[in-house]
């Protein structure tokens, strides 16, 4: 379930980098170059160096190329006899002789053309005994890196004095990969890539479907797991000696990354601290967890967690509260570190605005969540109030009380704020719970989640709250109806709709906000400009913001629908007309009313009166939150108890539909259903009932000798009860 920006793993001054790749790589069928594959590698690693980074390349293949050269010359110089005798096994060593010069020429004719100087460099096993040596390798690398040169390794093959299998624990290296990891040390790297013919590290044979690419690769967890498959066909090594390879390297603080060297761009994405490929680092094993939790086993610890966090004291869970408000305050210049890089990440991939506005945490964003987490600390406790006091009969006492839910499902988009707000309310009301961000906040949920599990004490335990990151979990989550108790999509329609499809277990959500504004011919023109412009522009990506205006067909001729249509316009608002109102005011007609903009965008029509704006609510708008602009209090009053929606305002703007701003500390989303909870989801409606019963050996017997009396007796608010000494 570990997700983790790989530019943290390697930091950010990575400039000297290794790049090994292959002979299944460099080669294709039949032991040629593949001269496509080598090409784009040649560009990656020109395009490299001009932006200052210092590349050392180490490349297999030359064996490969060169038995297949000698192979046409044992052809050409074989008569007709020759060839119906069986064929000597072509030597190694020759083999390396003529491949490596063929491979240095490819090189240095396809750097030429990127203007780029290329170097070789052949060294041998045992010369790494030799200190001097090892000095020397370092005094001539350094010149040629400063000169831009890209120095290109190979292991010596034609002269070394080592035979197959190369597989003595005397050697230094045994194949070029431990060769890559060997000159990653002795010459200082940053980093190393190894590429390879597959996309990294497989759990199995990567031809096998039941095997899954591992991310992050855990010395602990992994060593005796992995069931690897037959070695290269063409070069010596295979992924056995890329992982002991990479691993040494790791283990000697080198970060390693084994990638695809089929993907043109591969390099590129590890730099810019994409997840490709598997990641070997000396801290792999604080990133993911040593063993696996599966969707199960995260919905089980967090039940098991709520149920401590219920056990404790009032006190000690309003302490919780306050110790994460703390957290978050202190961890600020963190958080926001880690926001921006989700911002300038989402900006470059190209996302909408709507949708990088809502992932900007503005500046006093961290102080906000961490005021209205310490006003969800100074409520009152929600968890065993008293709803309901009867005496069932003499001496039988039954109460009704408030329970937590159980373990809650939140999945969201975009907003890592909404984080912080769903897991304060949470812990509030006692249960567990389990987070799916968005992909695009991977950076901000990863640390807001850290800040605040680190803030919950070990006798309930970090698990009340658990992070999934991979999609692929989802569907497994949707299924335990047995553990999980409520789904709260939050989201586009798309994300909500697809929820509300799939499970067995109930999902609490809206999918669309389409909020109206009705402006009334008797509303005053100041307050509905500043409603209007309120509920448009105080923040357009949010679900309560304005879709819709509606205006009274009066304010046309009186000319206060143009001065409506100017406010707007002049805080660049682009507007769409319904059929009446794109004709009066010549603008381009709205596809849909059925549409939720989250932009600088909104949709104007006119309607007869209050009646055709209800009517138009009710066939256009999606139940969330409407609102009328009227000094008339008889139109207000039927607009009001007509309108069929989660939230109705009386010149108000509709941004006002928040569980913050309705005083209930914060809201996990708003719901449009009419089922458990509608409107700003706060505390109270993450909890349930439960009935506890208090007699004196009372029984049924077929209700002989018992006397209902189901009085309903005062209930003591808890503050009364302990002041009472109850």
């Amino acid at each position: 379930m570990e997700e983790l920006d790989r530019s943290r793993a390697f930091g950010k001054d990575v400039k000297r980098i290794v790049v090994k790749v292959g002979t299944a790589v460099v080669t294709g069928k039949g032991g040629r170059l593949a001269l496509g594959r080598l090409g784009a590698l040649c560009e990656q690693l020109a395009e490299l160096n001009s932006d200052g980074f210092e590349v050392i390349l180490v490349s297999s293949g030359a064996v490969g190329l060169g038995r297949q050269r000698l192979r046409y010359r044992q052809l050409v110089n074989s008569s007709f006899a020759d060839l119906q005798k069986p064929q000597t096994e072509l030597d190694g060593k020759a083999c390396a002789g003529v491949g490596q010069s063929s491979l240095m020429a490819y090189y240095e004719t396809m750097f030429d053309q990127l203007d780029v100087t290329a170097a070789q460099l052949l060294v041998n096993d045992s010369s790494f005994r030799d200190k001097e040596f090892r000095q020397q390798l370092n005094e001539t690398v350094k010149p040629m890196l400063d000169l831009r040169v890209i120095p290109i390794f190979n292991e010596n093959d034609a002269i070394s004095t080592r035979r197959a299998p190369y597989q003595d624990s005397s050697g230094i290296f045994w194949d070029n990969d431990s060769l890559a990891a060997l000159l990653a040390l002795e010459l200082k790297a940053d980093l190393l890539i190894l590429l390879s013919d597959v996309e990294g590290l497989y759990t199995g044979p990567p031809s096998d479907p039941n095997s899954k690419l591992i991310h992050t690769f855990v010395k602990e967890k992994h060593q005796d797991e992995i069931t690897f498959g037959d070695k290269s066909r063409l070069g010596r090594g295979g992924m056995t000696a890329k992982v002991k390879a990479a691993v040494n390297a790791a283990y000697a603080g080198i970060p390693v990354i084994i990638t695809s060297g089929y993907s043109a761009e591969n390099i590129d994405k590890v730099l810019r601290g994409l997840r490709v490929g598997t990641l070997f680092h000396q801290d792999a094993r604080l990133w993911a967890p040593i063993t696996d939790s599966s969707a199960r086993d995260m919905a089980v610890a967090a039940r098991e967690s709520s149920r401590k966090l219920q056990a404790l004291t009032s006190e000690d869970r309003n302490k919780i509260l306050h110790d994460i408000a703390d957290a978050l305050e202190a961890n600020e210049k963190t958080i926001k570190a880690e926001n921006e890089l989700d911002v300038a990440a989402a900006q470059e991939a190209g996302f909408e605005e709507s949708l990088v506005a809502r992932l900007v945490m503005t500046p006093g964003k961290i102080s906000s969540l961490a005021a209205s987490v310490r006003k969800l600390a100074e409520m009152e406790d929600p968890i065993g109030r008293v709803l309901k006091k009867t005496e069932v009969a003499d001496g039988l006492l039954l109460e009704k009380t408030s329970s937590p839910l159980g373990v809650l499902l939140v999945i969201f988009e975009s907003r890592p704020d909404a984080l912080v707000r769903i897991a304060s309310l949470a812990i509030r009301s006692g249960n567990g719970l389990l987070l799916k961000g968005g992909k695009e906040a991977r950076r901000s949920n990863a640390i807001l989640h850290k800040v605040i599990t680190d803030a919950i004490p070990e006798t309930v335990g970090g698990k009340l709250i658990g992070l999934v990151t991979s999609r692929e979990e989802i569907p497994d989550l949707l299924k335990l109806d047995d553990i999980i108790d409520l789904v709260i999509p939050r989201g586009s329609n798309k994300l909500v709709s697809h929820i509300k499809n799939s499970p067995k277990i109930p999902v609490l959500g809206h999918a669309d906000g389409i909020c109206h504004v009705y402006v009334d011919k008797s509303g005053k023109l100041d307050m509905a400009k500043r409603i209007v412009s309120d509920a448009k522009l105080d923040y357009r990506a949010a679900c309560n913001a304005m879709g819709t205006r509606l205006v009274h067909k009066d304010l046309e001729q009186e000319g206060v629908l143009n001065e409506l249509i100017f406010a707007l316009q002049t805080n660049g608002v682009t507007l769409y007309g319904g059929p009446r109102a794109s004709a009066v005011l010549s603008i381009p007609e709205a596809r849909s009313f059925h549409h939720e903009y989250c932009s600088k965008a909104c949709t104007v029509e006119v309607v007869e009166d209050v009646y055709g704006a209800i009517d138009h609510i009710h066939r256009h708008g999606s139940g969330h939150t409407d609102c009328i602009v009227t000094e008339d209090p008889e139109v207000a009053e039927l607009f009001l108890r007509q309108v069929d929606s989660a939230a109705v305002f009386h010149n108000a703007s509709t941004r006002f539909s928040d569980g913050f701003r309705f005083g209930l500390g914060a809201e996990v989303g708003i719901s449009t259903s009419r089922i458990h909870a509608r409107g700003p989801v706060g505390v109270e409606k993450l909890l349930t009932t439960r009935w506890l019963m208090r007699g004196n050996g009372q029984v049924v017997d077929g209700n002989n000798g018992i006397v209902y009396t189901h009085k309903d007796l005062p209930v003591l608010q808890r503050t009364e009860a302990v002041e009472n000494g109850i």
